[in-house]
């Protein structure tokens, strides 16, 4: 999915739809930020650029069914190779390529590169797959407990120390999983593929540091080659429905690489004009819209089980955002604070 989509120390997380780490922001807006100040007319700009980044990944389990009758694996292919060219177009027109003789240098960063290549393409097969098998209710559950894995991740790979809270959310989140469950009659392993393979893919994101077109451009050159041989393969046995299946259908394919892209732009100018504490709260966006699509508009069922799990996830989310909200409070309080006694040293002084 696209996403976006690294995570902070309060418990936001990146895009839900592009796997690509949520960058602070100036301090010109809510608590918990740092950085110059931005205007409100920047800010504004980039309320606008944010919702339409989530807006735009939480309503694109509309555009995935119009590929039929093409499959998960051709659509997932075409994705990735149209994904390169609009990025590639895009540092064309931006004259940013520093970035790529630096990146050539450092065989660690490339291989993270490649580690994120590899799990980004499991997430959007199986999101893929996960829409066009009408599991939208489903997937949408994997981006609502992300932040919940990524906590997880962090306590466990990273020896993070966690607050009271966050422990009592991720508990919650656990019970949650165990009565989706009993619900599905199975695990819910669409949620947790998708969870735990863009908690992975912020993780690596994070240590890599590039930024969101550069490290698309990045990972999609890496999967470049393997898409393309893929595609070249289905064409020569009689399996693609690019070019058989009328202009209209090739079109749609060709702009799977404007639907990644395009959110990606929008979050990355939402991303250095307004808070993190801000960017944290939209994020929760992108699922609420792939819930209701996936109940509203694909009509898929929801008895009480399944209910009662989403009551848990919603829950535990509800306690993570008070807790990150608190804490940059307390933050911002200390900053000011600090800064009023540094003047105040500085005033007795002269």
């Amino acid at each position: 999915m696209a996403v976006q989509q690294a995570k902070n120390s309060m418990g936001a997380t990146g895009s839900a739809g592009s796997g690509d780490p949520v960058g602070s922001a100036g301090s010109s807006g809510p608590v918990g930020t740092t950085g110059p100040r931005i205007s409100k007319a920047e800010q504004r700009v980039g309320l606008v650029n944010g919702f339409a980044a989530y807006g735009m990944w939480g309503l694109v389990p509309l555009f995935w069914p119009l590929l039929k009758p093409a499959g998960a694996l051709e659509i997932l292919a075409h994705r990735m190779v149209w994904s390169l060219a609009v990025v590639g177009i895009a540092l064309l027109v931006m004259r940013r390529w520093a970035w790529l003789g630096e990146l050539l240098r450092q065989p660690r960063k490339l291989a993270l590169i490649s580690v994120a290549a590899a799990v980004i393409t499991v997430n959007w097969g199986v999101y893929i797959w996960a829409v066009n098998s009408e599991h939208v209710v489903e997937a949408s559950l994997g981006y609502f407990i992300n932040p919940l894995v990524t906590i997880a991740m962090g306590v466990l790979l990273l020896k993070e120390r966690l607050r009271p809270l966050q422990w009592t959310a991720v508990g919650v989140g656990f019970s949650a999983v165990l009565v989706l469950t009993i619900g599905y009659g199975r695990p819910p392993w669409i949620s947790l593929t998708l969870a735990f393979s863009f908690a992975t893919y912020g993780l690596v994101k994070k240590k890599v540091n590039l930024g969101g077109i550069e490290s698309l451009a990045a990972e999609t050159a890496i999967q470049f080659l393997p898409a393309l041989a893929y595609l070249l393969w289905l064409g020569s046995s009689g399996g693609a429905t690019f070019g058989t299946e009328g202009a209209g259908h090739a079109t749609l394919l060709a702009a799977t690489g404007v639907v990644t892209a395009l959110p990606l732009v929008c979050f990355g100018a939402a991303a250095i004009r307004v808070p993190l504490s801000t960017l944290g709260l939209l994020q929760y966006l992108a699922p609420v819209f792939q819930f209701l699509l996936g109940i509203l508009y694909f009509h898929e069922a929801m008895p009480p089980e399944r209910w009662a799990g989403f009551a848990l996830v919603w829950l535990a989310l509800s306690l993570l955002t008070f807790d990150a909200l608190r804490t940059a409070r307390r933050a911002a309080r200390a900053l000011r604070a600090g800064a009023v006694a540094g003047a105040a040293a500085v005033d007795a002084k002269s």
